[in-house]
């Protein structure tokens, strides 16, 4: 199964069955925006309650330091997602937010059949996708049934020992203006991880926010990692959430994923390790 499904694929498939939809969109007024109209059925994930288990000190872990895997498997048997459930989230910043974090988590339990809607809600609506206001009540169900997470994943000091080998890549997703250090509107320091390559996540996506096919996607990451081994690679963003964004067009270019290095630069920046800024 491929990890994007188009809006028209979505449209045809609720004709068919009843996939378990997940509203995964972010922001403060978010749960508001939900309550209020949300595809018809969907149920909703929070990225700061749901997704991730914030601390007073980000300096370990970073702004979105993960659940633990049963306590996530816990959340998505209330979600009533069982391991042949099929699941489709959406977000409204064209999969690169929550959507894809909620999709690498589920992956990262171990479940295979989970999509992201390429375009998100506004591509889903414009598709004449049903919507809806209503409380949505889903089908209880116990913990998914994990075994820690499975996908692989890096620690601030195996991304600080990385940088320092040139056989080892690793991905800063973020816009050019934070990785250059110019702006940061977000954590303490500007800047970036010394050694790191700068490959926006916007960069997966064309001029209307949906993914590039499938073949420019592959064509493009194939040359940034050149002859590296996926455990050579390792991908970060500031929180560890738009990240995924990059992970999933990987997965759907059809390449192995690499690490993903949670903290990322909201971890790195308040760690007291060395900052770069421009280019390199």
């Amino acid at each position: 199964m491929k990890p994007i499904i188009k809006p028209q694929e979505l449209l045809t498939l609720l004709q068919q069955e009843a996939p378990i939809l997940i509203d995964a969109r972010s922001g403060p007024d978010a749960r508001d925006k939900y309550k209020a109209e949300h595809l018809q059925g969907a149920l909703f994930a929070d990225l700061e309650t749901d997704l991730a288990r914030p601390t007073d000190n980000p300096a370990v872990g970073g702004r979105h330091p993960l659940p633990s895997a049963a306590e996530f498997a816990e959340f998505v048997g209330q979600l009533g997602i069982q391991s042949d459930s099929h699941v489709v989230v959406y977000d409204d910043a064209s999969g690169a937010n929550a959507a894809a974090r909620f999709w690498w988590m589920l992956r990262a339990l171990g479940h295979e059949k989970v999509q992201v809607l390429d375009g998100g809600y506004s591509a889903a609506v414009a598709a004449g996708i049903p919507v809806s206001g209503k409380a949505e009540q889903p089908t209880l169900q116990p913990p998914y049934p994990q075994q820690g997470w499975q996908l692989p994943m890096a620690t601030v000091e195996e991304v600080e020992q990385a940088v320092q080998h040139p056989e080892n890549l690793v991905i800063d997703v973020r816009a050019a203006a934070r990785f250059r250090g110019e702006v940061e509107p977000i954590d303490l320091v500007a800047g970036h991880i010394p050694g790191a390559t700068n490959i926006p996540y916007t960069s997966n996506l064309d001029s209307n926010g949906f993914y590039l096919p499938q073949e420019e996607l592959r064509a493009k990451y194939k040359e940034a990692l050149g002859s590296r081994k996926p455990e050579e690679v390792m991908v970060h963003c500031g929180s560890g959430v738009t990240a995924c964004h990059t992970l999933l067009a990987m997965d759907y270019a059809g390449l192995e994923m690499p690490k993903l290095y949670v903290g990322s630069w909201s971890e790195w920046s308040r760690s007291g390790r060395e900052v770069a800024t421009g280019e390199k």
